[in-house]
């Protein structure tokens, strides 16, 4: 496999335009942005702001959509026939099948494929369409797990925020130190050039679960109280709503084996206190937007598998209605989708 030179970003919000910005500054010109329509024509008139740090990125299309009213042409930055050797998703969990669609066109034998995206099924989809990509264990049919954990980015419009990146956590279902898959040292060796923060957990699965969790607490709860990252540093109230949430993630991973337990409820504060405190989590900043937020992913899933598995989640059927008629009060009853 050749190292990973040509990296596309499917999704820059807050967190893919850090990510791309980090990627840039280290290896400029690297880094495109898949877009179309609107939003081709709106990037490259405006760019991004990152840390007050202009920025613009290639820009590529859809294959095939290229030349189609509204559209401009692509700019510099699209790859060779073979595709690109990185892809990374980092779009809400809505929007997963369109961009699937849209990027099948710019991957190749030798692209590897990321997800960033909040959840624990993104993966299980990407291998559906697309394989498990170069560089796989023996019988691997899915990507390479991922999950960003730690940042405390905030996106207003083309400009983007951030006092912390955190770690983007990959790696194999299980990872031996020393005997890492090539796809896991491949990237490593492209985020060691890069200056990206990582961590290889030894078991990835559970590590997914505890992002999971964390974020079906503090994203639901902040999104309900429409309060930032140091309300649940500081206020005991809000601390609780967040942890009975967990609590119910901690059930239902006891019922599937995924290792979490009442300890990691706990473990939060370490990654939850090093975000800024006047940051916003995801979900809050959808539902400050008026946006519609990833509820049925979080919430949502915990109730289908709550269901599947005998286990109780009342908290989270509370937290699933809640925002749900948070967003059908938004103006006009309409839900803003970007």
């Amino acid at each position: 496999m050749d190292e990973i030179q040509r990296v596309l970003l499917v999704g820059t919000g807050a967190i893919g335009a850090a990510l791309a910005s980090i990627i840039q500054r280290a290896c400029p010109g690297c880094v495109s942005v898949l877009a179309e329509g609107e939003r081709f024509v709106r990037y490259r008139r405006e760019g991004f702001v990152v840390n007050g740090e202009s920025m613009q990125f290639n820009l590529v299309q859809p294959v095939g959509m290229a030349g189609q009213a509204g559209q401009a042409e692509t700019l510099a930055g699209s790859p060779s026939s073979g595709g690109f050797d990185l892809i990374v998703l980092a779009v809400k969990y809505h929007h997963l099948a369109l961009s699937i669609d849209q990027m099948r066109g710019h991957v190749g034998p030798q692209t590897m494929i990321l997800s960033l995206l909040n959840g624990i099924d993104s993966e299980e989809l990407l291998g559906t369409a697309f394989g498990s990509g170069p560089g796989a264990p023996d019988g691997e049919k899915l990507p390479v797990y991922a999950m960003s954990l730690g940042i405390d980015a905030v996106r207003q419009e083309n400009k983007v925020t951030f006092s912390t990146f955190g770690k983007i956590h990959f790696g194999d279902r299980f990872n031996n130190p020393g005997a890492y898959s090539q796809r896991v040292l491949r990237l490593s060796r492209f985020f060691d050039r890069t200056g990206v923060p990582y961590v290889i957990p030894e078991n990835m699965l559970r590590s997914l679960w505890f992002k999971f969790m964390m974020n079906v607490g503090i994203n639901q709860a902040s999104a309900v109280l429409k309060a930032p990252y140091g309300t649940f540093q500081t206020e005991p109230h809000a601390r609780e709503v967040m942890r009975s949430l967990m609590h119910e993630v901690v059930a239902l991973s006891r019922a599937m084996g995924m290792g979490l337990d009442d300890n990691d409820v706990q473990k939060i504060d370490e990654p939850l206190f090093s975000l800024h405190p006047a940051g916003y989590t995801s979900m809050c900043q959808d539902v400050m937007a008026g946006r519609k937020t990833e509820v049925e992913m979080l919430a949502g899933e915990i109730l289908e598998l709550g269901r599947r598995h005998g286990v109780a989640t009342p908290v989270n059927e509370a937290f699933f209605n809640l925002i749900k008629a948070i967003e059908a009060a938004y103006p006009d009853s309409r839900v803003e989708n970007s």
